[in-house]
């Protein structure tokens, strides 16, 4: 039931996209203005309520909690495991936006005049923000319920069994389908945006390298073309597809990072490194409750609400896969080995891509801004040219953009299959298959139907609904969580009364 109604609602929305792709940008620009104008200030109360949560989970009394049985050990290595979520949770688009959005800030900032050292200091400082501790934190809060409850508790891997303290056995009727498709549907959205984003890229990079035309015709060839690709390595299988690609992805970025740090203005961007995670620290409530109710600034809608909800759309997806490569791991050591290390890295990663743009453009008079305003996909081949060997660097950056393209997709088909297969671990290829297809062809049409613009809109009219299930999943993990501890104390009552019992008795004897 949930996989044909999933697959329906897709479909209805990719045949709309198709006849009439005008009227489908038209109709999602005004859901956009009202969930914006109306629901803002949810966004950033969400994002900010997981992140505390997460913390607190980390190292309130249930830290020691293993996702798992109290033996169990973890399945992958930590590089493994890291290489795997980050491929997952940030691909194309930290490689997209490395360079666009600290640009798009220091040509449009926030706040504050344009084009100054304030407004590039700011530029980075909200690339961190947008990148770092809350996306991840997102991450960490249904991941972690979903890791519990199957794992500790011996649910299935679904999102509706995380309702379960709150549910009962509702989860397993109408509610509890409704909240997996619904959970599918938002995750169906977030990844078709990100492939989008990769496809426009991808495009970009071609463009830049070979001069072809950068044009919705082309972006549909390179869609079709990598879609072949990641349904290859989707049918491999998680040990082998997945973590291969993963892995490879990470030594690709890992490689384009330590070249550009050594090949650009290292010394400048330690600096810059260094001032940036001052700042966005000592501003990270400010910025995570930052609205403008008294201007008329698009600003926060155009990025900080459109990150939030990206994320949430993505959260069921990334949570899922998260879960499905964390067995065996404290809550502690979960908490914080998601929500820091992959920050850590999203830092260093704008600190060397975004601070080399900056530089060039500040003090090299090289012209990022002009690209980023004419065509926003060649920001990052446009930085690269600045350096010494750029076009080996773009290559490099375009094929790492690639195989993020086909790691995410394939990582997308393996849980929509779970998601849509009553939690089946090892969903069926046909199941696979036919997600792969419908993401491909979902991306394809919010591209002609406005292109990165109606990408973004999607993800926040997507997102709305399934943050709200979020909220309620804080309330129902904490409730188990309580219950175990609870219990485990009155266990630990009765053992001390026992030896308490079996030493006087001898003692009397």
């Amino acid at each position: 039931m949930v996989y044909k109604l999933s697959v329906l609602i897709t479909l209805i929305f990719v045949l709309w996209g198709g006849i009439a792709p005008k009227n489908l940008g038209s109709i999602s620009k005004e859901a956009f203005s009202f969930t914006i104008d109306k629901f803002g200030w949810l966004y950033l109360f969400l994002a900010l309520g997981f992140l505390i949560f997460a913390f607190y989970l980390a190292f309130s009394k249930f830290g020691g909690i293993r996702l798992g049985s109290d033996d169990d050990e973890p399945e992958y290595s930590n590089i493994s495991w890291f290489a795997m979520l980050f491929s997952a949770g940030m691909g194309i688009g930290l490689v997209f936006w490395g360079v666009a959005e600290p640009i798009s800030h220091y040509i449009d900032p926030p706040y504050g005049n344009a084009k100054t050292p304030d407004a590039a200091r700011l530029a980075l400082r909200y690339s961190f923000f947008h990148w770092g501790l809350h996306p991840w934190a997102i991450y960490t809060i249904i991941s972690l319920a979903l890791a519990y409850f199957q794992y500790r508790k011996g649910y299935t891997g679904l999102i509706s069994s995380t309702f379960y303290p709150l549910l009962k056995e509702k989860v397993k009727g109408p509610i509890g389908k409704a909240i997996d498709i619904l959970a599918i549907i938002a995750t169906v959205f977030g990844v078709a945006t990100s492939l989008g984003l990769g496809a426009l890229q991808i495009n970009g990079g071609l463009s830049h390298l070979f001069g072809i035309s950068t044009s919705a015709s082309w972006q549909i060839i390179i869609i079709a073309i990598v879609t072949v690709l990641y349904l290859i390595s989707a049918t491999t299988g998680l040990d082998k597809g997945i973590l291969l690609l993963s892995n490879g992805n990470l030594i690709l970025a890992i490689g384009l990072l330590l070249i550009t740090f050594i090949l650009g203005p290292t010394f400048f961007l330690l600096d810059t490194f260094t001032v940036t995670i001052g700042s966005y620290l000592q501003n990270l409530l400010q910025m995570s409750l930052r609205l403008t109710p008294f201007e008329n600034n698009p600003w926060i809608g155009a990025w900080t609400l459109f990150y939030w909800a990206w994320w949430i759309a993505w959260a069921p997806f990334v949570g899922m896969f998260i879960a499905r490569v964390s067995k065996g791991r404290t809550i502690k050591e979960f908490v914080l080995g998601v929500l820091l290390i992959p920050s850590l890295f999203s830092f260093i990663w704008f600190s060397v891509f975004g601070g080399s743009a900056l530089h060039l453009q500040m003090f090299q008079g090289k012209k990022i801004a002009e690209a980023v305003q004419n065509d926003i996909t060649t920001a990052l081949f446009t930085t690269l040219e600045g350096l010494p060997f750029g076009i080996i660097m773009s290559i490099i950056a375009t094929l790492l953009i690639v195989t993020f393209f086909i790691t995410s997709a394939d990582s997308a088909t393996f849980v929509l299959g779970m998601l849509s297969s009553e939690g089946n671990p090892n969903p069926s290829n046909k199941v696979k298959l036919s997600w792969g297809i419908l993401q491909s062809s979902i991306a394809i049409v919010l591209l002609l139907s406005g292109g990165l613009q109606s990408l973004q809109t999607a993800s926040i009219i997507t997102a709305l609904p399934f943050g709200i299930i979020m909220a309620f999943m804080c309330i129902s993990i904490y409730k188990a969580l309580d219950q175990e501890v609870k219990a485990a104390r009155r266990e630990e009552k009765i053992r001390k009364k026992k030896i308490e019992k079996l030493i006087k008795e001898i003692a009397e004897r």
